[in-house]
């Protein structure tokens, strides 16, 4: 038996992003957008407003990017997408966060974030408030990263946020092997 709940914006994982750029004054903003996923081959798009002080930002310097919310983060990352930059200045430090500027792009990386992609500004529509953006580096720490040079979910442990009950989740365990397990079906 199914139980139908109507239109809702649900969809499992719902990655947490921390989107991050920098002011006028160079000064590094973030916010938290869980509406976001990969676009195309080189591409990130999410869903932001216009009135948030980060996409105020993106649209001014057209770079910002995209660090991977952790389990061993989920207090700052949740911070910033409850506290407004519009409000608080200087919230990234507040938030207990330190930056260092991309060597790709304008934008900040997060280094407490231990993934970020580093992107330009493609496209954003005012009316919708969907934005692209280019992939131009995705950047790791070493820490999460495996001795065959692949990243290690269960190290990085990304949360995803669980919409219906307003919650982070952790994410990790592996369950199975990609482009290989469904030939048993063949």
């Amino acid at each position: 038996m199914r139980k139908d709940f109507g239109v809702k914006t649900w969809l499992y994982p719902m990655p947490v992003f921390i989107v991050a750029a920098y002011d006028d004054n160079g000064v590094p903003n973030a916010m938290n957008a869980a509406w976001g996923g990969i676009y195309t081959d080189n591409m990130v798009g999410m869903c932001i407003s216009e009135v948030h002080k980060t996409t105020q930002n993106i649209l001014k310097t057209r770079a910002f990017t995209v660090g991977m919310a952790t389990a061993d983060t989920a207090v700052p990352c949740d911070y910033v997408g409850i506290v407004s930059g519009n409000k608080i200045a200087d919230k990234v430090s507040k938030a207990g966060f330190t930056t260092v500027k991309s060597s790709h792009v304008n934008a900040p990386i997060i280094e407490n974030l231990p993934m970020a992609l580093e992107c330009e500004l493609v496209s954003y529509d005012k009316e919708t408030c969907f934005m692209t953006g280019k992939i131009v580096n995705v950047s790791v720490d070493e820490a999460v990263i495996t001795a065959d040079g692949k990243i290690d979910v269960e190290k990085l442990r990304p949360i995803t946020y669980d919409p219906s009950n307003h919650a982070y989740r952790v994410i990790g365990e592996k369950v199975g092997e990609a482009f290989s397990d469904g030939k048993k079906l063949k």
